[in-house]
């Protein structure tokens, strides 16, 4: 039996029964080192093979996967990497640009750039969680080295016009790399990208592995050394039982896209008609349905979240929770802290059931009229989409 009402999908997915049985006999006697020679190790490295080319199957044509930890990792290689190759080509591509709304995973890394003498630029977004391509624009120019763009926002899943992007840095030279974790699978990729970050457990796989894919003829210099392996830019013995995870749930996702879609957009419905009386934060067209950021005037989500027992829902990225910090995302899209702390995430997917939603819901709108909070007339169509915020 469930402990929870389960709603952070944006956090961690449930680990998808078909991904656990095909990782069990890696994890038994098939434990082999698939670098090594022998039999069995070529046996794993056979699997780890198979496993890339199902991750390779759902991106982009003209490229590679290597295999990570996780995204983080491969938001690190992709990031460095980019910036020292493209400062080693040109001595003037010193500009790190990406979205002041993107995961601590770049946006950390790309500020931290900064102390090896890169620019770093964060690009503002507006109160929709959106960047504008045209003021993007103005930003790039034969200074810049890359422009790193998450696909869905982790935090309120507006999805970023990520083709029209990739095309602005390519304009001027520069390279570009999309954070795909929480889209993957979900919403079509930009082809044109030159590198995109995935993660396993993001997908209803396993926890500990992730893949960046390269554009064919892009290398980068590592920022491990070791043994060579995954063409030397991320050495280290592999888990085949991890990869073989990866590589299935990413099968799945393909396989299912369309039943998940479809699912989702089910349990979207409900939740916006059980709690119409929320304000939606982000963009109510371009975004991923199964992010559902809320706020309610008045609210103290932290006490919310204490008082929903039994619902596991969130107040935005795992990565920052415990921090006491309003979240920079919310702050982006120019929330003041009061309206950032009276916000909620919920995240939904492949398992959740509508009866669920309906019962979270229930106790969501119960301990919020437990605060004295009233509901905000019309704040269900979303007030960062044209609508008067009630203060």
């Amino acid at each position: 039996m469930k402990d929870a009402i389960y709603l952070d999908y944006q956090a961690t997915t449930p680990l998808a029964p078909e991904v656990f049985a095909a990782m069990e006999p890696w994890l038994r006697e098939r434990f082999a080192n698939p670098h090594s020679a022998h039999r069995p190790g070529r046996a794993a490295a056979a699997a780890v093979e198979v496993a890339r080319g199902r991750v390779a199957a759902l991106m982009p044509e003209g490229g590679r996967a290597i295999f990570t930890s996780g995204a983080t990792e491969a938001l690190n290689i992709a990031i460095q990497g980019a910036a020292r190759r493209a400062r080693r080509l040109d001595p003037r591509r010193v500009r790190v640009l990406a979205a002041d709304t993107e995961h601590s995973a770049v946006r950390d890394t790309v500020l931290a750039l900064g102390e090896e003498g890169f620019e770093p630029v964060l690009l503002p977004v507006g109160p929709d969680g959106l960047l504008d391509p045209a003021s993007v624009a103005a930003q790039l120019d034969g200074r810049a080295a890359l422009l790193a763009v998450m696909l869905v926002n982790n935090e309120i899943g507006v999805i970023q016009p990520a083709e029209a992007l990739a095309g602005l840095a390519h304009e001027v030279g520069a390279l570009f790399l999309c954070d795909a974790v929480q889209g993957f699978g979900r919403v079509d990729l930009p082809a044109c990208a030159d590198m995109i970050a995935i993660s396993g457990h993001k997908i209803y796989g396993p926890k500990g592995i992730g893949a960046l894919w390269l554009r064919e003829g892009l290398e980068l210099p590592p920022l491990l050394h070791g043994g060579g392996q995954e063409e030397g830019l991320r050495p280290g013995t592999l888990s085949p039982a991890l990869c073989v995870g990866l590589g299935e749930a990413a099968r799945l996702m393909g396989a299912r896209r369309e039943e998940d879609t479809a699912h989702v957009e089910a349990l979207w419905q409900r939740a916006r008609e059980r709690l119409s009386g929320w304000t939606l934060n982000g963009s109510a067209e371009a975004r991923y349905h199964g992010n559902l950021n809320l706020r309610r005037d008045g609210l103290d989500a932290a006490r919310l979240l204490s008082d929903c027992r039994g619902v596991a829902l969130s107040l935005g990225s795992a990565c920052a929770s415990g921090s006491g910090r309003p979240s920079h995302v919310l702050r982006a899209l120019g929330l003041s802290d009061r309206e950032a702390r009276s916000s909620i995430r919920l995240g939904f997917g492949r398992y959740t059931t509508l009866a669920e939603i309906d019962a979270a819901a229930q106790k969501m709108e119960e301990a919020a009229r437990a605060q004295g909070c009233v509901p905000v007339e019309g704040g269900g169509k979303g007030a960062n989409n044209g609508e008067t915020m009630k203060e």
